[in-house]
């Protein structure tokens, strides 16, 4: 099993409200250190919650192995229903990490350029 989140992201709080405890004042040098910008955080808040769902997690390995995939096969793999596919598809799409092409009565689904880099990040923790 691989351990993604560190120890420390499980203590308690102190009294004062800070995990460093009480009497914590920020260093000098903690000034200079980068902050995100509100829509960065915002953006990456999204992106979380987008992967904490299993079945898109699952949609994302599928499409890490073939070209592409369509939405009868995704079912499948899945054990899902078309709509409740759908609607996860519907979420990874308007995320923008996969793309559809539509050939006859078919949907199909590939990774976008950021699906793939992402689920080359994934695939490296699994690893």
């Amino acid at each position: 099993m691989v351990t993604l989140i560190a120890p420390k992201m499980f203590e308690h709080k102190s009294d004062n409200g800070s995990a460093e405890g009480p009497g914590f004042e920020p260093q000098a040098e903690d000034s200079r250190l980068a902050s995100l910008s509100t829509a960065t955080t915002r953006d990456l808040v999204q992106l979380f919650k987008l992967l904490g769902d299993d079945t898109r997690v699952r949609v994302l390995h599928y499409l890490t192995q073939r070209d592409e995939l369509n939405v009868r096969t995704l079912c499948k793999l899945l054990g899902q229903s078309q709509p409740a596919v759908s609607h996860h598809l519907a979420l990874l799409r308007h995320g923008r990490l996969i793309e559809p092409r539509r050939s006859g009565k078919h949907n199909f689904y590939a990774l976008t350029e950021a699906g793939r880099e992402l689920a080359q990040v994934v695939n490296s923790v699994v690893s």
